[in-house]
C-alpha cells in the first residue's frame, strides 16, 4: 500500500478520534471546567509635580524673553504637595503647547517631549513668522501621533535622514520612528528580565537612572523622572545595518538625541489614585454547545523554540470585543498546522506530489498541503504564544516565541487555480476597543492604543495588506470605536500570499521596561465567549493510543521551493 494512502487513512482515523474527544469534553459537568480567568493587577505611581515645575522653571529661565509668560512665585510647598502656583505654571505651559500637541492637558503625568517651549515663546515674542517645528524639536518633524488620556501619554516622532546635526551617517534610508510613553499605570506581570540594561554614560548627568536595553525587537531607554516611568523606544534589529532594516546600532544615536531634547511640555495634576487589584473576570453562565479550547500554555507538541513549552497565563488583560467581526473563528497555529511551513524548521513528505501528506520534522503530527483542511477550521482552539519564531518574548521559557495568537476566520474559500489556498480579504477585522490607531503608512502591523482610567494597553493586528490599510486610513492618530471595521483578514507577509489567510493578534502592556508582549490567548477566549453568548469548555487531550504505522517508502525531503512557502508571524 502506498505511504500516501496510509497517511490519508490515518488522517480520517484522527478526525474521528478528535470528534469523539470533543463529544466527551462537551459531556463533562460544568464544575470540571476552568473558571480562574483573572483581570490584571496594576500599580499606580504618584507624580512629583513640584519637581516637574522646578524643572520647567529652569527651562523657561534659559530664554529671558519667555519668563514673563509664567508665574512661578509663591511659598515653597511641602514635598509632593501641589500648590496653586504649580497648577498655574503647568496650565500656562499647556496653553503654549496645546495647539501643537492636542489634548496635552489630559495627561495625569508630566509630559516630556523634545519640544523647546522657551525658544518657541522667545521666537514668538521676537516677531518670528515661520515657526518651523523641527527647529524646536532637535530636528524631529512634527509629531506623527500624540495621545494623552487618564493613564498617561504616548507620542511618535520621526527623524528624517540627514535632518539632525552632528548625527553619525547611517545605512538605513527611511525616517527613524521614535516612540515615547509615560504612564500612571504599571502592569504587574511576571517579567524575568525586568530592570535589566546598561547605563548610558553620555546622558548620566541629565538622567542618572537611565538604562538602555534591547528587548522584544526594540532598543529601549527607560528612566524615572518626577516619580513617573518614561520609556523611549525604537523598533530595530540587533544586527548589521541595512538600507531597509534599521539596526539597533544606528537607532541608538537617534534615541539619545531625542532624550537630550526632552523638556516639560504639559499635563495636569490629579487627585492621588490607588493600586488596582486582580479579581475574577466575568464570564457567561451558560455553556456554548460547540466552543472548546485547549488549556492556556498547551502548544502543539515540539512546536516551541528549542523544545520549550507554552506560557500558562489565565489573565484577561482587557474586556475587548473579539477582533474578527463574526463567529465562528478558530485560534490555532498556522505554521504547524495543515499547509503550514513548520516555521522553516523542515518538512518530511510521504508522497512525491504537493497536495498530499507530510509532517514537520519536529513532531509526528500528520498534515496535508491544503489550507482549507477541516482541522484548520475546527474547535478546539489552541494557544501558540510560545511557538517557534525568531522573535523575542520575555515570558517564554527560552526568551523567543510567536508574540501573539493566530486566528483563522469562519471558513476557507479555495482559489480556483488548484493551489489549495484560501481566497484572502473576505472577513472583516474590527477594533477591539475604543482607541487610537498607531501605524505609519506602508507598515505591515497596525496597533490600537487604549488609554483609559484603569488600563494603558495596546493591541496589534498583522497580515492585513499594507496598501489596503493605507487606502482605508489605518494610520497614526485615527480614532476608532469598538466594533468598527478596520480591515480584512488577509495573507500578507512581505508580499501578498506570504502566509496563510489568518489574523495575527497580540497584546502589549506597559511596564518599567516599556511595552511588553503578554499572552493574549485567555483574553481572546473571554472576548469570543461574549461574542457567541456562551462559555467555552476546556478540552483535555487524553493519552495518545495511536497504532504504530510502517511506511512503504522512507520519508523524502521536500523540494526547497516548497519549504520556503507559507512563512508567517
Amino acid at each position: 500500500m502506498a505511504s500516501g494512502t496510509i497517511w490519508r487513512r490515518a488522517l480520517v482515523l484522527a478526525s474521528l478520534s478528535a470528534a469523539a474527544l470533543v463529544s466527551a469534553a462537551l459531556e463533562r459537568p460544568a464544575q470540571a471546567q476552568s473558571t480562574d480567568f483573572r483581570t490584571p493587577a496594576l500599580s499606580v505611581v504618584k507624580p512629583d509635580w513640584p519637581a516637574a515645575v522646578t524643572q520647567l522653571k529652569a527651562e523657561i529661565d534659559s530664554q529671558p524673553a519667555a519668563v514673563d509668560s509664567f508665574s512661578f512665585m509663591g511659598p515653597r510647598p511641602l514635598p509632593r504637595q501641589v500648590s496653586a502656583q504649580h497648577i498655574t505654571a503647568i496650565s500656562q505651559i499647556n496653553t503654549v503647547t496645546a495647539p501643537i500637541f492636542s489634548g496635552i492637558e489630559l495627561s495625569p503625568v508630566p509630559v516630556l517631549l523634545p519640544f523647546d517651549s522657551a525658544l518657541y515663546l522667545s521666537d514668538q515674542r521676537g516677531g518670528a513668522v515661520n515657526l518651523l517645528i523641527p527647529r524646536y524639536q532637535a530636528g524631529f518633524s512634527a509629531a506623527a501621533m500624540f495621545e494623552a488620556g487618564p493613564a498617561g501619554y504616548d507620542a511618535v516622532f520621526m527623524l528624517e535622514r540627514g535632518a539632525g546635526e552632528d548625527m553619525p551617517p547611517r545605512v538605513y534610508a527611511q525616517p527613524v520612528e521614535v516612540q515615547i510613553t509615560a504612564s500612571l499605570l504599571l502592569y504587574d506581570i511576571k517579567d524575568p528580565l525586568a530592570g535589566k540594561g546598561e547605563p548610558v554614560k553620555a546622558l548620566a548627568a541629565q538622567f542618572p537612572n537611565l538604562r538602555r536595553v534591547i528587548r522584544e525587537g526594540y532598543v529601549r531607554y527607560a528612566f524615572t523622572r518626577f516619580g513617573v516611568p518614561y520609556v523611549v523606544s525604537i523598533q530595530c534589529l540587533d544586527s548589521v545595518a541595512r538600507s531597509r532594516r534599521l539596526s539597533c546600532r544606528e537607532a541608538s544615536p537617534v534615541a539619545e538625541r531625542f532624550i537630550k531634547a526632552l523638556r516639560v511640555a504639559g499635563g495636569t495634576p490629579r487627585e492621588p489614585r490607588y493600586n488596582i487589584g486582580s479579581y475574577d473576570s466575568e464570564r457567561p453562565i451558560e455553556y456554548d454547545s460547540s466552543f472548546t479550547y485547549r488549556p492556556p500554555g498547551e502548544i502543539i507538541a515540539n512546536s516551541g523554540y528549542r523544545g520549550q513549552g507554552g506560557y500558562q497565563d489565565f489573565t484577561v488583560y482587557s474586556q475587548i470585543r473579539f477582533p474578527i467581526e463574526k463567529a465562528p473563528a478558530f485560534a490555532n497555529s498556522q505554521s504547524f498546522m495543515n499547509w503550514g511551513d513548520c516555521n522553516l524548521t523542515g518538512r518530511v513528505s510521504f508522497a512525491p506530489t504537493k497536495g498530499d501528506s507530510y509532517r514537520c520534522k519536529r513532531n509526528d503530527k500528520p498534515l496535508v498541503f491544503d489550507e482549507s483542511a477541516r482541522e484548520n477550521y475546527s474547535y478546539p482552539w489552541q494557544d501558540n504564544f510560545c511557538e517557534t519564531r525568531d522573535f523575542q518574548v520575555g515570558q517564554c521559557a527560552n526568551g523567543m516565541g510567536h508574540q501573539g495568537q493566530d486566528i483563522r476566520p469562519s471558513s476557507c474559500h479555495l482559489r480556483n487555480d488548484g493551489a489549495d489556498r484560501c481566497i484572502p480579504d473576505l472577513f472583516a477585522t474590527v477594533a477591539v476597543r475604543d482607541g487610537v490607531l498607531v501605524r505609519t503608512a506602508k507598515q505591515q502591523a497596525a496597533f490600537l492604543l487604549v488609554n483609559a482610567r484603569n488600563e494603558h494597553i495596546r493591541f496589534r493586528y498583522m497580515h492585513m495588506n499594507p496598501a489596503r490599510m493605507d487606502a482605508d486610513g489605518v494610520v497614526h492618530g485615527r480614532r476608532v470605536t469598538e466594533g468598527e471595521k478596520i480591515g480584512v483578514v488577509s495573507n500578507f507577509q512581505d508580499r501578498p500570499g506570504g502566509t496563510t489567510s489568518h489574523l495575527h493578534f497580540d497584546i502589549q502592556v506597559f511596564t518599567r521596561d516599556g511595552w511588553l508582549w503578554v499572552n493574549p490567548y485567555v483574553t481572546l477566549i473571554s472576548s469570543y465567549e461574549r461574542l457567541i453568548g456562551g462559555r467555552g469548555r476546556e478540552y483535555i487531550q487524553p493519552p495518545p493510543e495511536a497504532p504504530a504505522m510502517a511506511h512503504a517508502h522512507p520519508p523524502a525531503e521536500l523540494p526547497s521551493d516548497v519549504t520556503k512557502e507559507g512563512q508567517g508571524h
